[in-house]
């Protein structure tokens, strides 16, 4: 788990609806430094009506997923 961040369990698909409300930012926002900062892409949650979240794609490999997980745990403790 990621301090600040908060994650249902995926109803299928291949996507992940993670609350970030604990972060301060706004979606777009929290988007915009991620990629910046560590090269992750995600689409803010505002698109689908929450601006409290974001939207991950896990459709790659576990090894890509881990990678890009342990980009976005050093974002949010940086900003935390």
């Amino acid at each position: 788990s990621i301090p600040g961040l908060s994650c249902p369990k995926p109803d299928g698909a291949f996507y992940l609806f993670i609350d970030i409300s604990k972060t301060g930012f706004q979606s777009l926002d929290f988007c915009n430094s991620l990629l910046e900062s560590q090269q992750v892409a995600a689409i803010p949650g505002i698109a689908f009506g929450n601006d409290n979240c974001i939207r991950l794609s896990y459709a790659t490999d576990l090894a890509t997923i881990e990678k890009g997980m342990e980009r976005v745990d050093k974002f949010v403790r940086s900003v935390l």
